[in-house]
């Protein structure tokens, strides 16, 4: 009897589990056609190594920020487009930057960080970090073909999609967009996470919090 409910109990949770990916992707591609000029790729690239210094001198590097939904934007400060959507990128990282997300805007000025802290002051930027690249070697590496170039890139590193020219980053259609895609990135670390701890004697336990956290996600979904 107890295997025949464990059983049962399982089926349960991978109906419900299929269901929300069901529901995820329609949220997804909704959010995802309001941002046109996004391209996502089929599957997430690798991104080739790159290396930019912050405010204070140190070596950084996209590994620095494993673990974050990173939005990279490759700008300078004599780009006009740029200059224009830097502001509602510096909005963005205010509405959802933390634990979760970060907007990481990359300068290749050639002036290095007092052309982009000037920038800053003169536009109210506050936001956003400082984060420069003079010699240009980011632009490259990462096959950009011109500023601005931004790229949405994932916790591990990898680059879901990129957008060549600027947007309006903190309208609605992009913000929700966004939140969408760092819950489905939290909600698929959550299940390996999960997956990896899992013990026979947990099981019921496990299914009863997965269940719970499904229906509150659902709610969640179309609450927005």
């Amino acid at each position: 009897m107890t295997t025949l409910l464990h059983l049962r109990s399982h089926r349960l949770v991978a109906s419900l589990l299929a269901a929300l990916a069901i529901v995820a992707t329609w949220h997804f591609a909704g959010a995802q056609e309001a941002v046109k000029n996004l391209v996502i790729h089929d599957e997430p690239k690798a991104l080739g190594a790159i290396s930019f210094q912050d405010d204070h001198g140190r070596a950084r590097s996209l590994a620095d920020f494993k673990g974050k939904v990173v939005l990279l934007n490759l700008w300078a400060t004599w780009c006009v487009s740029c200059r224009k959507e830097m502001p509602a990128l510096d909005r963005l990282q205010g509405a959802l930057g933390g634990r979760e997300f970060e907007v990481i805007p990359l300068s290749i000025d050639r002036g290095g960080v007092d052309a982009v802290k000037k920038f800053y002051a003169e536009t109210g930027v506050h936001e956003v970090g400082v984060f420069i690249d003079p010699s240009g070697q980011a632009v490259r590496a990462l096959g950009a073909v011109g500023l601005p170039t931004t790229m949405l890139i994932d916790r591990a590193g990898r680059e879901l999609g990129r957008m060549a020219g600027p947007a309006e980053w903190d309208s609605p259609e992009i913000v929700e967009f966004l939140k969408t895609v760092i819950s489905k990135a939290s909600e698929t670390a959550g299940v390996a996470a999960r997956n990896g701890q899992a013990q026979s004697a947990q099981r019921d336990r496990d299914a009863s919090g997965l269940l719970s956290r499904g229906f509150r996600w659902v709610r969640s979904l179309f609450d927005k």
